[in-house]
C-alpha cells in the first residue's frame, strides 16, 4: 500500500486537541480485501477531548458499526425513538444502518473515544454486545491499558498506512473493541458476587478442607435445598461434585508437578483414604492416578 499524507488522513471538526483519522477509499478496499483483516477493520477512528457542541446525525445510520466510548462529561445518543446517556466510563455500540443521532452536553461535554468499524467478526461481536440482557450503555472500569492500546492503534494509522501496519492496527483495534465487549468473561472476580460464584471462590480458598453440603449452604446462609437448587442451576452439578472435582484438579497438578505419593496428594487435598481418592480420581478422569502420573509427568 501507498503511504498517504497526513493532510489527507486528518479531518478537522473544530474541537480543541481533537484526533481523527478516516481511511480514504482506496486504502478501504485494500483492508476489506486483506486475508487477515477484512472480517474485522476500522474505517474511521478518533478522539474528542471536552467537545462541546459535537453533534452527529446520520438518518439512514452508517454502514459500520460505530463504538463510542466516553471517558469524562456527557452526552446523549439517540437510536429508534430511545434517548441513551453517556457518561464517564461508559460506552455504547450503534449498530449499522440504524438512524441515530448523539450530541455532547453543553454544560459538561464529552470526551470520547471512537471507532467505525467494519467485517463479519465484526457483526459477530456486535451480536454478542447486543444479546447481552443490559441496555445498550454499559459501564466499564477505566483502564489505563486499553487507552494506551487506543493509541498505539492510533499512532500506527499516522505513521503509515502499509499493509502490515494496517495488519497490525486492525488485529489491536479488535482487542481494543473486544476489551469492552468481553469485560465481564476478561474480569470474571469483578462480577461474580452472586451465591454461586461466592460458593465456589469458598471451596477454592478452603480446597484442603472437608466440607459437608450443610458446611457450604451455612457458609452463604442458605437452607440446604435452596443452596443445592441455586448451585444445580448455575453450574449443572451439586456441590459436592463441583468441589471434588475441584479437588481433583489440583491433585492433577501435584502428580504433574511434584513426585509426592498418593496417599500424601490426597491428605493434601482433604481426603483420608487414598483407595476413596483413587477411586474417585479414576471415576473424574478417566484413568488412576499412577497412570496419569506416567502419562503426563513432566520429564
Amino acid at each position: 500500500m501507498n503511504n498517504i499524507t497526513k493532510s489527507n488522513k486528518k479531518i478537522k471538526e473544530g474541537f480543541v486537541g481533537q484526533r481523527m483519522i478516516v481511511l480514504p477509499p482506496n486504502i478501504k478496499r485494500l483492508v476489506a480485501n486483506n486475508t487477515i483483516i477484512k472480517n474485522f477493520y476500522l474505517t474511521a477512528i478518533g478522539y474528542y477531548p471536552k467537545a462541546i457542541y459535537h453533534e452527529r446525525e446520520r438518518k439512514t445510520g452508517s454502514n459500520q458499526y460505530i463504538l463510542l466510548y466516553c471517558v469524562d462529561g456527557e452526552g446523549q445518543v439517540y437510536i429508534n425513538d430511545q434517548v441513551y446517556t453517556l457518561k464517564p466510563n461508559t460506552y455504547i455500540i450503534i449498530p449499522k444502518n440504524t438512524g441515530h443521532r448523539y450530541t455532547s452536553s453543553n454544560t459538561n461535554p464529552w470526551s470520547i473515544y471512537w471507532v467505525h468499524f467494519s467485517g463479519l467478526t465484526a457483526e459477530a461481536i456486535y451480536n454478542r454486545f447486543a444479546a447481552q440482557d443490559e441496555l445498550p450503555v454499559r459501564t466499564i472500569p477505566y483502564d489505563e491499558g486499553r487507552i494506551n492500546l487506543f493509541e498505539q492503534v492510533y499512532a500506527m494509522l499516522e505513521h503509515s498506512f502499509h499493509e502490515k501496519e494496517m495488519e497490525v492496527t486492525n488485529l489491536y483495534l479488535q482487542h481494543f473493541v473486544t476489551s469492552l465487549v468481553y469485560y465481564k468473561e476478561l474480569n470474571p472476580i469483578a462480577y461474580e458476587t452472586d451465591s454461586v460464584s461466592l460458593s465456589i471462590a469458598y471451596m477454592k480458598k478452603n480446597i484442603r478442607e472437608k466440607l459437608s453440603i450443610t458446611d457450604l449452604a451455612a457458609q452463604r446462609g442458605l437452607s440446604v435445598s435452596h443452596y443445592s437448587r441455586l448451585f444445580h442451576q448455575k453450574t449443572g452439578s451439586s456441590p459436592i461434585n463441583y468441589f471434588n472435582l475441584l479437588k481433583i484438579q489440583v491433585s492433577c497438578q501435584h502428580l504433574y508437578f511434584t513426585d509426592s505419593n498418593i496417599k500424601k496428594i490426597a491428605a493434601a487435598i482433604g481426603f483420608d483414604d487414598q483407595y476413596y481418592f483413587s477411586r474417585l480420581f479414576s471415576k473424574l478422569i478417566g484413568m488412576s492416578p499412577l497412570k496419569y502420573r506416567k502419562t503426563h509427568k513432566i520429564k
